[in-house]
């Protein structure tokens, strides 16, 4: 049994200043506090049986995202593209792949979504382009067409070699030759994804209209993939080399030579800023629309912070600093407590998942194999810290990450660095629906990805009819979470807990909610200041334990929510 004594909780019963201002009517915009469903086209649900999931798939499935009680649904691209990574290569911003559909489907699912009270975000890649689409095959051709400038080219060294040193996120040079055009060519992801040259003003406004075609068809916000990408030094500057202590925890493995170098030239630069500002002034025409950046920067809290100070940039940010390899608690803390510390104008965007890093239940599994328990707590944990909440689809079912031979490898970022880093398709995997055929109910043909035999132990068919399941320990706290402002929109402070436990307090206005985590199998015992009037919170779904005068003991993988007089 672990004991504790919770040092700060004469502070409890008291609304103490913050950096932060929680008040109710911060909760206007729909985005803040919500739940967002994230959605891997692909690996969704298949309508027409061809093996990948489209935006049918999504329609037909909509009931059962509703069900989970969530408030909106982000989209993965499903734009034209020769799919060399899987849509984030575009060729086409206001097409419909035909494998997905067509744009009469996606106006059918924005329809469906809105008639169940569900917003719809939906990813844009603006950063880079397919090198299929009809602007780059001209940009390609020579130096004096319309669009010769309008992607990052630049003259070879006089020994023929690159411009400078930068590094491609997917594995060597950032630098492409072009023999057609007898020039290099800017690309931080794949060679087959090059970088659009922000410097051009017709890029920007082109860019600007692209998204103006989606929100004429009603999206309700925007997923902003790569977004400090957009600019590059326009000098073309050596980036700085980084040392090997610095190389850890900011989005990219240690085995690729891209965390080797200190990225301060080839993204993040600071003419992004009015790029941003001018996305949120044609957002704020269409109403209460979100936008939600991914940042991965060398600093990133400090980034996300500029990215989203005052009303005149993004709405939200969020980065890789949950979504490490390692489990830490102190590691939470700190990454939450870092951005609280920072500033206070940004609304904070949090996962702890998505289609880019193995699947949490896995990756977090603190070397104790699969626990359901342990699973649903770390749920809960992330629909419970401050800020909008993205799920990835299958955390709500607990799947862990899925093992995919070399034969069976589809991202190019598994292919470039196996056995090292084996990709991305291990959360990829198509969704389990029902447990009784070799795809899971996902498609009636072969899925484009396999589907492990775990998984369909954990479908939706045998979790729906099961009180004690992830799924509806899920749906229970999303409903629970939705009745208490103070975790919705409230400010946290986090109380000293020992080992193995967490524990924060959420306030808002004259509600305020001390909620406390056992992540160990084992029993917990946390001593409490007896002058401090606590009442249980019941009805959130978690095991509780029991609170006595001074004390609270938790059992292992328990959770307790404590209302705290004013």
């Amino acid at each position: 049994m672990t004991e504790a004594v919770v040092t700060n909780a004469p502070a409890l019963g008291t609304q103490r200043q913050s950096n932060v201002s929680p008040r109710l009517e911060n909760r206007s915009p729909w985005w803040r506090g919500a739940v967002i469903y994230q959605i891997y086209p692909r690996s969704f649900f298949d309508a027409n049986g061809d093996g990948i999931g489209d935006l049918r798939g999504i329609l037909e499935k909509l009931d059962y995202v509703a069900s989970l009680g969530v408030d909106a649904i982000w989209v993965s691209p499903f734009f034209r593209s020769p799919m060399k990574d899987f849509g984030y290569d575009v060729s086409d911003y206001r097409s419909v792949d035909p494998i997905f559909g067509d744009l009469s489907d996606f106006d059918a699912l924005i329809s469906a979504a809105h008639q169940r009270g569900l917003k719809v975000i939906i990813d844009q890649v603006l950063s880079h382009s397919s090198d299929q689409h009809a602007w780059f095959q001209e940009s390609r051709r020579g130096q004096d067409n319309p669009y010769a400038n309008w992607y990052v080219w630049a003259d070879p060294k006089p020994d023929g070699t690159p411009p400078n040193n930068w590094l491609s996120i997917f594995g060597g040079s950032a630098w492409q030759w072009e023999s057609q055009r007898q020039q290099y060519y800017l690309h931080n992801f794949l060679s087959s994804q090059p970088d659009l040259n922000y410097h051009e003003p017709a890029v920007v406004d082109r860019m600007l209209s692209e998204l103006r075609f989606w929100l004429e068809r009603g999206v309700d916000g925007f997923r902003l993939d790569a977004i400090n990408f957009c600019y590059h030094d326009h000098a073309l500057r050596d980036n700085p080399a980084k040392p090997e202590t610095a190389r850890r925890g900011r989005g990219f493995r240690t085995d690729n030579p891209y965390a080797w170098q200190r990225h301060v030239f080839d993204n993040t630069r600071p003419e992004n800023l009015f790029f941003l500002e001018r996305i949120r002034r044609l957002c704020d025409e269409y109403g209460d629309i979100a936008t939600l950046g991914e940042i991965t920067a060398e600093d990133p809290v400090a980034t996300m912070l500029e990215y989203t100070r005052g009303n005149t940039r993004l709405h939200m940010a969020y980065n890789f600093e949950l979504l490490v390899d390692e489990f830490s608690l102190d590691h939470i803390r700190d990454a939450v407590e870092d951005q609280e510390r920072h500033g206070a104008e940004g609304w904070p965007c949090r996962a702890i998942g998505n289609h880019d890093v193995a699947r949490v239940a896995t990756r977090w599994a603190n070397g104790s194999g699969y626990s359901a328990e342990r699973v649903k707590l770390l749920n809960t944990l992330l629909l419970t810290l401050r800020g909008t909440v993205c799920t990835y689809q299958g955390e709500e079912l607990g799947l862990t990450e899925a093992t995919i031979s070399r034969e069976q490898v589809r991202d190019p970022y598994g292919i470039e660095f196996w056995p090292n880093f084996k990709g991305r398709d291990g959360c990829r995997t198509p969704m389990p629906w029902t447990g009784d055929s070799i795809s899971a109910g996902f498609s009636t043909a072969k899925p484009w990805l396999p589907t492990p035999s775990e998984h369909r132990r954990h479908s939706i068919r045998e979790q729906q009819s099961d009180d004690d399941s992830v799924l509806n320990a899920y749906r229970t706290f999303v409903d629970w979470r939705s009745l208490h402002p103070a975790l919705r929109w409230g400010g946290i402070d986090f109380i000293d807990t020992p080992e193995n436990t967490l524990a924060f307090r959420r306030f808002v206005d004259d509600e305020q909610i001390l909620c406390v985590f056992n992540f160990q199998s084992s029993e917990a015992a946390i001593e409490l200041d007896p002058a401090v009037q606590l009442t249980s919170l019941h009805g959130h779904g978690l095991t509780e334990g029991v609170l006595r005068p001074g004390s609270l003991t938790l059992p292992g993988y328990g959770a307790a929510f404590l209302r705290i007089a004013p």
